[in-house]
Order: C-alpha cells, then structure tokens, then sequence
C-alpha cells in the first residue's frame, strides 16, 4: 500500500450501516487479538484536492453476526491503525433519554457512562498505563465533526452523554427513568469500549449517534423493539452514510491534540502498530 493509498481517517459502522464507499477494496488484517469483525474496505471520498483514502469497518459484520457484547473491539481498533488510521468516526443506533431527542436526530456526544459488566476494555494487560478519559472524546476532532455537518445538512445536536449497557437486552422501564433522571441523553449498546480503545492507541475518535427510538423509561406502553430500531436506522442510514462522506471529505489530517500525546512518559508493553 503507497503513502497516497494509506487511509487517515476511519468509519466503523453500526447496526444497519454495513456500507460506506463505493468502489473499495477489501483488505484483510491480522490482529494480536484475533480477527475484527469484517475485512477492512478502503476507498476514497472526495475532498477539494482530490480523492481521499478512507477505511471503513462494520461493528458487527455485514451480516451482523456479532451482537454488542460479542464484538471484538480490540482487534477492530487495532485493524484501522494498522492500516494508517489516525482519525475515526464511530457511527451507532442510540434511544433517546430526553423526549427532545426524537427518532431521526443526530446527536455528537461529548461525555461516555460506562454499564457494561463483562468486556474487556483495555490492551495494557500488563505495566503501569494509564491513559485521560475525562474526555472521552477527542475535543478537536468531534468540535470538527460538529462544524461541518451544520452546513451539510445534517441537522446535529452538540454534546450530551450516551450511557452505554451490556446489552443485547434493552434497558428495563426503571433503568430508562433512572439514566434519564440523571440527566443523560442518550442509551447505546457498543459507545464503551470503543471508545478507550481508541484512546489507548492514540487515535482521535467520536462517535455520532442516530436516534432510533424513545427508550423505554420515556413512554408507557410497549417498550423498544429490534424491529423498531433498524426499520428507523434503516430510514435515515443512507442520509448518515453520504452526510459522513461529505464530513469525512472535508476534515483536516493535522491532529493538534491531546490524542497525539496520550502515550507521553509511558512504557507501552507492546510496539504500536
């Protein structure tokens, strides 16, 4: 793969979006952690320069063999730096815990809650590794994700945190209530730990959240369905896929920030790929 070939930037789809460029060659990658989810596709996306390199990954395979819990996060992450990624969007289905917050709406988080119970979330198995998380994620990089779906049309919200449970269950009625009178604004099953991660391997990540649905604590009545939820990411998940290709097309390779940093006065106990 030449210099020009070798993708910046990232997008590791959630459920429904299997798919993000056209014309991409499959590549695959393997990890100190097993196989991620798919092949890893690279294609390109215009920007006013030219084609730029993107790599895209489905979260849960493109058929969607791996549920939340069963994803192999490390060797996704792991995948996309191998291949030259510096920079990652993480699109993903998430239910509303604000009645403002109505299906269809695009939100960019800006704070994580950790609800799993059984995944592993770190590489540093061994040493003394300790990376900052207050901000979950990377300020530039989703301030920039921000400012350029504005005037793409994307109609985002800025900021709220996403609660992220183990899953594949929904939530209960009092566990919805329960978030939502914490003030958080979102529920979602693969946000945690993606996110780490990515941290720990000095990428730039955010995350940008499709409301699929009103969690269950919001309505009475039924509570959230599977088919609920893809039928809505399913409506909205081509309007994602060309609003990203334009984001993606339009952001900058620099990387003045605190990822780039993250491994300061660190002994990693492993080389980096």
């Amino acid at each position: 793969m030449t210099d020009r070939e070798r993708p910046e930037f990232g997008v590791i789809g959630g459920s429904g979006f299997y798919r993000f460029l056209d014309a991409a060659v499959q590549h695959e990658v393997n990890t100190p952690y097993g196989p991620p989810s798919a092949p890893v596709t690279i294609g390109s996306v215009q920007t006013d320069t030219g084609p730029r390199a993107v790599a895209f990954l489905p979260r849960h395979g493109h058929r969607h063999e791996f549920p939340p819990h069963r994803v192999n996060f490390r060797a996704n992450l792991w995948a996309l730096r191998s291949l030259g990624v510096r920079q990652v969007i993480g699109p993903c289905a998430a239910g509303s815990l604000n009645p403002e917050l109505a299906p269809g709406s695009l939100v960019v988080p800006d704070q994580l809650v950790d609800r799993t119970t059984s995944r592993v979330q770190t590489y540093f198995d061994t040493g003394a590794c300790h990376v900052d998380f207050a901000d979950p994620y990377c300020p530039r990089l989703r301030r920039d994700v921000v400012e350029r779906m504005r005037p793409a049309g994307g109609g985002v919200v800025d900021g709220g945190t996403m609660v992220v449970i183990e899953g594949p269950r929904f939530s209960t009625r009092a566990e919805s209530r329960w978030y939502s009178g914490l003030g958080w604004s979102l529920v979602n099953m693969t946000g945690h730990p993606e996110a780490v991660l990515a941290r720990e391997l000095g990428l730039c990540y955010t995350a940008v959240a499709l409301v699929t649905d009103l969690d269950a604590g919001l309505t009475e009545g039924a509570g959230v369905s599977q088919s609920e939820v893809f039928a809505v990411f399913a409506e909205h998940s081509e309007r994602l896929r060309l609003l990203l290709q334009v984001v993606v097309g339009s952001l900058s390779p620099e990387r003045d920030c605190p990822c780039t940093r993250v491994h300061d006065d660190m002994t990693l106990p492993f080389e980096l790929p």
